[in-house]
Formats: structure tokens, C-alpha cells, sequence
């Protein structure tokens, strides 16, 4: 197995062109795993972990609001120091991941790179409309959220192409995060549920994960929002939370397996929904 080691972003970029089968490897938290269970032996291994450009990110504006570029290689541990007041979504996500090991080395492009449907930074990013800042020697592009999933594990990036940045928007009001497993970290969620209230715009952005082929939103449930008494700030009935949590478990397309059935995982994520909403509006409630 030959290992390439680059030390800046450009070479990073011309070792991909030129040694497209090789796998990237950053916190190495999913690879590692393959690699020790001989369920992957690719030809190559592209070793990021000495491009400081990929471990920056900075702030600027968007539509007037402000809007982070999160590097591939920032930790989730510096997701949750450093970010948690700008994107408690992501960062709520990001306290679920493993254990503290593992936040201290994994990174949400490593997690965008496998393109996992479970994986748990997922959910926060479509329901915050982020987007995925690409590149190769050909150029930079930035990829939607929403499209940048193409399968199971099959993510729009070209075979010449790695993963640069993030791009989301800070919160402009509360966000949610929840998973169900057999424990809160350190385990594969059966499903998991992000929400974000977007006030300015009287929305509500959504995420689902593992409860599909792809992480996936809950469209029909973000249409919900329009009913939502943005102005008085009134307590939501029940009725409302419970239609709010019957849309998110319909927008789910699970199968059954080990971790649990496709009718478990569209309750489930029904009172994940709901609960979510719940707590998401009162802290909007309260201002």
C-alpha cells in the first residue's frame, strides 16, 4: 500500500489528481476501523493530517447574516469548544460522537466523506442549509448539502476531488438535536432527528439520518412551519407538536435491520420530531 503524505493544500490536490484510487484519511476515526477489519484495502492512502489549511475556519457574511467556513479537519472537539454558541445543532450532534478520543480526532468531513447515512453531523448541516466546499486541480466548487448525497455512501464528489470546507450559516434561533441508541455516544444511531427555527424567515430547516439510503429532510414538515404562531409566540398545542412529529417519521424511508425495524425507526423519529419542536419553541418562546 503506498502512503502519500503532502504537507500543503496544493500538493494534497495534485496527489488526488494523480492517484485518484487513493482513500483520504484525516482523523482516520471510520477508515482506521475498515483497514483493522480488512474491509477495505485500497491501493493508497492520502494522509491529510499535516495540511493546516484544512484545520482554519473563519467567519463571514451572507444575505447579512453571518456564515462560518468550517475546514474538513477541524475536530468535533473544536466544533463543541469553539463553535457550540454559533451552531449548537452541529454541536449537540457532535457530543454523541464516540468517545472523547475519538472528538478529539474525527471531523465532520471525514463524516461527509464516507457519506454514511447514519452519520451523526449530517442532520445539523441539512437542517442548517450548509454547504460543501470541494476542490481539485481543476477548480473549487460548493455543493448543497441536500444534493451532495447521492447514495448509500455515495457522496457527489468527483474521483479527483477532496473535501475542503463547510459552509452553514450561524444559528439564527434555536436547533435541536436527538438520536436514539443503546446508548447516547459511542454507538451507531438507530435514527437520529436535527432541527433548526429560522425565525428571520419564519422556516424551520430539518434532518434525518439513518432512517434512509441517504441522510434526508423532512420537506413536508418544513411546509408545517407556515402554521406555526411565529409572531405571538404562543405555546404549541399538542395536536400541533404530534402533526409536526407524524410528517418527520412519514418523510423516513428505513429498512429493517440489526439495529431496529423500519416501523420502530418512523415512530421513533414521529416523537423525536415532535419532541424536538417542543423544545425548540419554547427556547424561542423565551427569547
Amino acid at each position: 500500500m503506498e502512503f502519500l503524505r503532502p504537507s500543503t493544500w496544493e500538493d494534497a490536490l495534485a496527489a488526488r489528481a494523480a492517484h485518484p484510487e487513493a482513500l483520504p484519511i484525516a482523523g482516520g476515526t471510520d477508515v482506521m476501523v475498515e483497514l483493522n477489519f480488512d474491509r477495505r484495502r485500497p491501493a493508497a492512502l492520502l494522509d491529510l493530517t499535516r495540511v493546516g489549511a484544512l484545520t482554519d475556519w473563519s467567519t463571514g457574511t451572507d444575505h447579512g447574516g453571518e456564515r462560518l467556513r468550517i475546514g474538513a479537519g477541524v475536530t468535533y472537539r473544536r466544533l463543541i469548544d469553539e463553535l457550540g454558541g454559533r451552531l449548537p445543532g452541529l454541536a449537540m450532534a457532535a457530543r454523541t460522537v464516540g468517545s472523547p478520543q475519538i472528538r478529539n480526532r474525527g471531523t465532520v468531513g471525514g463524516n461527509l466523506g464516507s457519506a454514511s447515512p447514519a452519520g451523526d453531523a449530517h442532520p445539523p448541516l441539512l437542517a442548517s442549509h450548509a454547504e460543501v466546499e470541494v476542490a481539485s486541480v481543476r477548480g473549487v466548487r460548493t455543493v448543497p448539502i441536500a444534493e451532495f448525497f447521492q447514495g448509500h455512501k455515495r457522496s457527489a464528489l468527483a474521483p479527483d476531488e477532496l473535501i475542503a470546507a463547510f459552509l452553514v450559516p450561524a444559528a439564527g434561533g434555536p436547533q435541536q438535536f436527538a438520536k436514539v441508541g443503546t446508548r447516547n455516544a459511542m454507538v451507531i444511531a438507530v435514527c437520529s432527528f436535527a432541527l433548526a427555527l429560522h425565525p428571520s424567515d419564519r422556516a424551520i430547516g430539518t434532518g434525518i439520518g439513518s432512517a434512509g439510503p441517504t441522510p434526508l429532510r423532512a420537506a413536508d414538515a418544513e411546509a408545517f412551519a407556515a402554521e406555526l404562531p411565529w409572531d405571538s409566540r404562543e405555546p404549541l398545542p399538542d395536536t400541533t407538536v404530534r402533526r409536526f412529529g407524524e410528517l418527520v417519521g412519514a418523510a423516513a424511508r428505513p429498512i429493517d435491520d440489526v439495529r431496529g425495524s423500519a416501523a420502530y425507526r418512523r415512530h421513533a423519529l414521529a416523537v423525536l420530531g415532535g419532541r424536538t419542536l417542543r423544545w425548540a419553541w419554547e427556547a424561542y418562546r423565551c427569547g
